[in-house]
């Protein structure tokens, strides 16, 4: 009777280390993916509607992919004037063209604007903040509709890195209440950009 039950209790580890060697590992995120994670978890700051917040588990990013993340060359645009950029409510932007990038993708040579906004008459400290709002032809498909974002600085050459693997949707994504820039039509990308956050859900 002992020598039956230690054959099961043995039986019973083998399977169970058997069930645990074939779980599949946990995917390695980007520190990038991590906080945007943890931003949309926290109910003070997510843009997510309540119903939408509770049955959240994380964004669905694309693989990151090194082929996504670009050297590029910034020809300054000094003195552009400020004009009103849409947004998806009757609000504007003021916001300026800052410069023209240019940078290759599979020895395809694309250019993107980037913006700058105006400066808030409250600030003490000139912001070094750059706007990179972005269309590709995986919009309305694998990713939002309306385009997606990259935060940039300021550099002090002529050269900027661009990860795509960071762009992210506007806040208007994922509830409509939010006024959000709407990408200029000149950057346009005409390649599928598989990279940074993809769509949320039917939005």
């Amino acid at each position: 009777m002992k020598t039956n039950s230690i054959f099961y209790s043995v039986l019973a580890l083998l399977f169970l280390v058997g069930c645990q060697s074939q779980k599949r590992p946990l995917k390695a995120q980007s520190e990038f993916q991590t906080e945007q994670n943890s931003f949309f978890k926290d109910a003070s700051k997510s843009p997510l509607k309540s119903k939408d917040l509770k049955a959240f588990e994380g964004l669905v990013f694309f693989p990151i992919d090194s082929l996504f993340v670009v050297e590029a060359e910034l020809m300054r645009t000094p003195n552009t004037p400020f004009f009103d950029m849409k947004t998806t409510t009757k609000r504007v932007t003021k916001e300026r063209v800052y410069g023209v990038l240019s940078f290759t993708i599979n020895k395809e040579s694309y250019k993107l604007n980037v913006y700058q906004g105006a400066p808030d008459p409250d600030d003490e400290v000139e912001s070094d903040y750059l706007f990179l709002p972005f269309l590709d032809d995986t919009n309305g498909t694998e990713t939002y509709g309306g385009g997606r974002y990259i935060d940039l600085s300021i550099p002090t050459g002529d050269k900027m890195t661009i990860d795509f693997n960071k762009s992210y949707n506007p806040y208007c994504a994922y509830n409509e209440k939010y006024s959000c820039p709407i990408v200029p039509r000149e950057n346009y990308l005409p390649l599928k950009m598989n990279a940074g956050v993809k769509r949320f859900k039917d939005h």
